[in-house]
């Protein structure tokens, strides 16, 4: 019995020997990594950009002292500018303000009586509505424009004047190719109004396209 009880005794302390050292083993187990999830694109948030792009539309005018009616023509040329802007969205709507400036080189050329038309710069503040399908974003947008147009009618002499009344609607798309950079490409229809030149008589209105490229980093 006592020989029964000793080796009893010795099997305990074995095993519980084994089990200690086999504790004090490394785990084969590497270690537990915690779940990493991507985080979800959102619009939410300023950002500034640049763009470049195409102008081109309509001068409208009317007649001048001893009846000669003003034909100007058509005017077109490059545009480029910057904008500034911020987003916020709810669920998949995209609501937005951004104001832009550009510099214009949008130009008739002179006719035969040496009329001509010249728009230097325009800028806009516009709303933007847009529906987000993840890092797409096509949107509609309008709002105010102004600008500068200078006229010259021949025989009577030139004019510069700033244009606040116009307006400017389009839409476009843009699309986040990293959480801070997009890119767009979009349409606005801009209308300057008119405005009495030079005392003649001559409301000129100018009013004209543009379709451009911009690159935006939001914040």
């Amino acid at each position: 019995m006592k020989k029964f009880l000793l080796s009893s005794v010795a099997a305990i302390v074995l095993v519980g020997a084994g089990a200690a050292s086999a504790a004090d083993l490394p785990s084969r187990k590497g270690p537990v990594v915690a779940p990493v999830y991507a985080p979800i694109f959102t619009w939410t948030g300023f950002y500034v950009g640049a763009n470049a792009g195409y102008g081109f539309g309509n001068v409208n005018a009317g007649t001048v002292f001893g009846g000669r009616t003003v034909s100007i023509g058509d005017l077109d040329g490059f545009v480029g500018g910057g904008q500034v802007g911020y987003n916020y969205q709810v669920g998949q709507i995209v609501l937005g303000a951004e104001a832009d400036f550009q510099g214009a080189d949008l130009s008739t050329g002179s006719n035969a009586f040496g009329d001509s038309v010249r728009t230097e710069y325009f800028g806009t503040v516009r709303a933007r509505v847009g529906f987000a399908v993840d890092r797409f974003l096509p949107y509609i947008t309008g709002g105010w424009a102004y600008g500068n147009v200078k006229t010259t009618i021949g025989g009577l002499g030139s004019t510069d004047k700033t244009h606040t009344g116009g307006y400017a609607v389009g839409g476009g798309l843009e699309y986040a190719f990293t959480n801070n950079w997009t890119a767009k490409v979009e349409y606005l229809y801009v209308d300057l109004g008119e405005k009495n030149v030079l005392n003649s008589g001559v409301k000129v209105g100018t009013d004209f396209s543009v379709v451009r490229a911009g690159l935006n980093y939001k914040f």
